[in-house]
C-alpha cells in the first residue's frame, strides 16, 4: 500500500487517534492514582495528626510533652520519611519524632488559628521533599495559654514510586489494549471499504459482459455513487444506441444512390467509356467500404459484451446469398459447422466478420470454397478456405495490420480484413491468415475466457 490508498490512510488515521488517545488514558488515571494515593495518606496523616492534638500535655511552665506518642514505629525509624513536628510559638519550643534525627523541619506560617488542616509541600532531611498536613491551634490555660503548630509529613518520593509503579503495571495493559485496538480498525477499515471492493467487482464484471448494471444491494452510503454510474451507464447506452440508429439510417440513406451510381458505371462501360467507368467504379467502391467500415466501428462500441452467436445461422445466411452471386455460382461450396455451435460474440458482429472472409474468399476462389467451425478447449474458431492464389507471403503481416489497406495495391481484401481484425480483437478474437497449397486459409478464433476476453477488449 501507498500513501494514495484509503486503507492506509485510514489505517494511520486510527493508529494516530488510538495512541493519542491511550496516552491520554494512560495520563489521566495515572493522575487520578496520584489524587488516590494522596487521599491515602491526607486521611492516614490527618489520623496521626489528630493523635498528635489529643495527647498533647503540659510538662512544666510553659512546656508540653505527648501523653502517647503516635503508634506508627517508622517515627521512630531515623530518616523513615514519615516525621511529625510541634512548635510552642510563644516560647519557641519544639517536639519532633525520633525520626527526624538532628533535622528540624522549617514549619509554614499560618496566618489564623482555626481548626482547619493545611497542607504544604516543604524541603525535609536529606534534600527530600515532604508532603505537610498543619494545624494551627490555640493552647488552654492549663498548658500555658498561647499557640503552637502541629505538624505531620510524608516523604514525597513514596508517592512518586507508587506512580511510578503504577505507570510501569499500566504500560502492558495500554500496550495490549492498543494493539486490540488496531485490530479492530483494521478489521473495521476492511469490512468498511468492502462494498468499494464490490464496486469495482461489479464495474469488472460489467465490462467484461457478466452483468449489465451494478445494482442497488450496497450500503446506503455507497448506493448514491452506484446510482451516478448506472445512470452514466444507461446514458453512455443510450447514446450509442442513437449513433448505431444514425449510422444505420446513413448507411440506408446512401445505398441506394450508390447502387445506382454502380448501374450508371456499368451503363459507361457498355458505352465503351472503360477508363471513365474504371475511376468511378473505384471511387464508389472506396465509398460503399468506407460506410461499411463505420457502421461496423459503431457496432463495437455496443456495451452489451454478453452476447451469443450462433456460428451455423449465420454462415448459412451468409453462403446463400454469396452462392447467388455471379462469384458464388461457380464455386463448390463446403459448409461444416455444428448446428449448435455457439460463439461469445455478437450476432450482427459474427456476420459482419464471416461475411467479409467468405465474400473474400468467393471472389479469390478459383473452384471451391470451405467453410468449417469448431470448439476446442481455448475457444470456437469458423475456418474459411479457398483455392486461389492467396497473398504474398511478405504482405500477410500487412493484410492484418491495424489500418492496413492492400486495396489501395490493387487487392480488395485490405479493407474487409481490417475490420474483420477489429471485429476480432474487439471481442478478445484474433483473425489469422496462411497460405494453403493453394490457396488462402482465415481463422477467426473467440476466446471461451472472459479474463482473455477482457484483457483483449479495448476500453
Amino acid at each position: 500500500m501507498t500513501l494514495s490508498s484509503l486503507r492506509l490512510r485510514l489505517l494511520i488515521a486510527g493508529a494516530a487517534s488510538t495512541a493519542i488517545a491511550l496516552g491520554l488514558a494512560g495520563y489521566g488515571l495515572t493522575v487520578l492514582f496520584e489524587r488516590h494515593v494522596e487521599r491515602r495518606i491526607d486521611t492516614e496523616l490527618a489520623v496521626h495528626l489528630n493523635q498528635l492534638t489529643a495527647h498533647l500535655e503540659p510538662a512544666g511552665e510553659n512546656r508540653l510533652t505527648l501523653s502517647t506518642p503516635p503508634a506508627d514505629p517508622r517515627f521512630d525509624v531515623p530518616l523513615s520519611g514519615l516525621y511529625w513536628q510541634i512548635v510552642h510559638e510563644q516560647n519557641g519550643a519544639v517536639l519532633r519524632s525520633r525520626s527526624l534525627w538532628d533535622s528540624e523541619l522549617a514549619l509554614p506560617a499560618e496566618a489564623s488559628v482555626d481548626d482547619t488542616i493545611h497542607h504544604h509541600r516543604i524541603p525535609g532531611p536529606a534534600k527530600t521533599e515532604l508532603y505537610l498536613l498543619q494545624r494551627r491551634i490555640e493552647l488552654p490555660a492549663r498548658m500555658g495559654g498561647g499557640t503552637a503548630r502541629i505538624a505531620v509529613a510524608w516523604d514525597t518520593a513514596e508517592i512518586a514510586t507508587a506512580v511510578r509503579n503504577f505507570a510501569a503495571d499500566l504500560t502492558p495493559l495500554l500496550t495490549i489494549l492498543g494493539t486490540l485496538l488496531l485490530a479492530a480498525a483494521w478489521v473495521q477499515v476492511t469490512i468498511g471499504l468492502r462494498p468499494l471492493s464490490a464496486v469495482r467487482t461489479r464495474l469488472a464484471d460489467v465490462r467484461s459482459g457478466k452483468t449489465r448494471r451494478l445494482g442497488s444491494e450496497f450500503p446506503d452510503e455507497v448506493r448514491p455513487l452506484v446510482h451516478e454510474i448506472d445512470a452514466l451507464i444507461d446514458a453512455r447506452d443510450a447514446e450509442l444506441a442513437r449513433a448505431k440508429t444514425r449510422a444505420g439510417d446513413l448507411a440506408h440513406g446512401l445505398r441506394t444512390p450508390l447502387q445506382v451510381l454502380q448501374s450508371e458505371i456499368e451503363g459507361l462501360a457498355k458505352d465503351g467509356q472503360a477508363a471513365v467507368a474504371l475511376n468511378l467504379s473505384t471511387v464508389t467502391r472506396t465509398m460503399q467500404r468506407t460506410v461499411e467500415r463505420e457502421l461496423a466501428r459503431v457496432r463495437l462500441s455496443s456495451p452489451h459484451r454478453d452476447s451469443q452467436a450462433n456460428v451455423a445461422s449465420a454462415v448459412d445466411q451468409i453462403t446463400r446469398v454469396v452462392q447467388r452471386t455471379p462469384e458464388g455460382e461457380r464455386l463448390d461450396w463446403i459448409v461444416e459447422v455444428p448446428a449448435d455451435l455457439v460463439a461469445p460474440v455478437d450476432q450482427d458482429d459474427l456476420s459482419e466478420a464471416a461475411g467479409n472472409l467468405i465474400e473474400n474468399a468467393a471472389r479469390h476462389a478459383r473452384h471451391t470454397v470451405t467453410v468449417t467451425g469448431r470448439k476446442d478447449a481455448a475457444g470456437v474458431a469458423l475456418v474459411i478456405a479457398d483455392d486461389g492464389p492467396g497473398i504474398p507471403e511478405g504482405l500477410l503481416a500487412e493484410a492484418l495490420r491495424r489500418g492496413g489497406r492492400l486495396d489501395e495495391r490493387g487487392s480488395g481484401a485490405g479493407l474487409g480484413l481490417a475490420i474483420v481484425t477489429e471485429i476480432a480483437e474487439s471481442w478478445g478474437g484474433a483473425l489469422s491468415l496462411a497460405n494453403a497449397d493453394p490457396g488462402l486459409v482465415a481463422t477467426l478464433h473467440f476466446p471461451t475466457d472472459s479474463v482473455a476476453r477482457q484483457r483483449a477488449r479495448p476500453t
